[in-house]
């Protein structure tokens, strides 16, 4: 894969799609965004749980994050959405949305008068927004504008030794074309630090990799003592995962080879090309929306058990790590990785991934999307809100 036809935006980025996205600034704004969503149709609603009640880093991230994804290259119009007496609020995101070049427009449910007269205002301005992302067309578009998260999640004790290291080899590849990956998962590195560090670009990045993990692993002391080294879920035990690092080593072989040039936070967007680490927690919801505040235009992630959910604007790739998972959720599994245990190579399963990562990008359905599994925004948090 040499291109992509995405949509061009006019701050260099490029979308694998082109949605209406309806984005509340706070959670108390949450019903009024879905009640438009479900009154326009081809617009997609981002509820979240937070914007208000933070402070300190936590406010700091959740700013960054909501920020980040109003000018996800993946929309093409925005309306965001607000109560008007929050922490975060709708006109600053407007202005920094808007610098993106595409149309923003915003709304306050104490300004219009109440929910009802806020729907009503929300309806006319979508139905224009709606109208002018309808003619857009996608160009060819080279890989240096693409960015890929990579994600695991319900793992399996094959999840190492199939669909991760698939996943490896097309991370490989796609960064040899000029593109961006994104691993994250900090919980899911514990362990690997020294294998990661010998890969980072320089001392520096080697510093943050290894403070990152080491962070994760106190916090993983603090909670659960000596319970830390099963920092996984029940289904990842019924899977044939042990402990933390063994789930670790398979979870860094999405990262492939390559090597790692930065490490950023959660919804930070890199500013280098090529493999890139983000300190974000293992969390599918929070890690999934902090990949997609960083640019990611579509995530390829893995699976053993079988996790069926998606992202509001951006498409996610299944791959099921064993046969038995995707022949039984066939709805849900693009790709079966687990082709590998009945005689396929890494090589070939990784083609079959690059080949419908191309389709996805040009505009075929995800069976997430297809589905509607839109999932929800969930935001990273450090502390309790007060």
């Amino acid at each position: 894969m040499k291109s992509f036809m995405g949509y061009a935006r006019s701050d260099g980025t490029a979308g694998a799609r082109n949605h209406v996205a309806i984005l509340p600034t706070v959670a108390c704004a949450n019903g009024v965004a879905m009640a438009l969503a479900r009154r326009v149709p081809g617009t997609v609603p981002m509820p979240h749980a937070h914007g208000c009640g933070r402070a300190g880093r936590d406010l700091e991230l959740h700013y960054r994050a909501i920020e980040n994804l109003a000018a996800h290259p993946n929309i093409g119009a925005l309306l965001l959405v607000g109560l008007g007496c929050e922490l975060i609020r709708t006109e600053f995101i407007a202005e920094s949305a808007a610098a993106s070049g595409r149309p923003v427009a915003r709304i306050d449910i104490q300004s219009e008068g109440g929910s009802r007269h806020a729907v009503a205002k929300g309806v006319e301005i979508l139905k224009d927004l709606v109208a002018v992302t309808d003619g857009a067309e996608r160009v060819e578009t080279s890989l240096d504008r693409l960015t890929v998260g990579l994600k695991c999640g319900g793992s399996d004790a094959f999840s190492g030794v199939t669909a991760n290291p698939a996943v490896g080899l097309v991370a490989d590849r796609l960064v040899e074309a000029g593109a961006t990956v994104i691993l994250t998962e900090n919980t899911e590195m514990i362990g690997t630090s020294h294998i990661l560090e010998r890969r980072a670009r320089d001392a520096e990045v080697a510093g943050r990799i290894n403070e990152m993990i080491c962070r994760a692993e106190t916090n993983a002391n603090e909670i659960l003592g000596p319970l830390a080294s099963m920092v996984i879920a029940p289904g990842n035990m019924d899977g044939g995962i042990s402990t933390i690092s063994e789930k670790s080593l398979g979870c860094i072989a999405k990262g492939g080879s390559a090597t790692i040039e930065q490490v950023v936070d959660c919804g930070e967007r890199p500013t280098s090309k090529g493999l890139v680490l983000m300190d974000a927690p293992g969390y599918d919801m929070e890690s999934m929306a902090g990949v997609a505040a960083a640019g990611a235009q579509v995530m390829l992630f893995t699976t053993g058990r079988g996790t069926p959910v998606g992202f509001p604007t951006v498409p996610v790739i299944k791959i099921a790590s064993n046969p038995a998972l995707y022949r039984s959720m066939l709805d849900d599994m693009d790709v079966n990785a687990g082709a590998v245990l009945e005689g396929a190579t890494l090589a070939q399963v990784a083609d079959t991934i690059e080949k419908l990562l191309h389709h996805v990008l040009d505009g075929e359905l995800t069976k997430a999307e297809r589905n509607e599994q839109e999932g929800i925004v969930c935001l990273y948090t450090t502390q309790p809100a007060f």
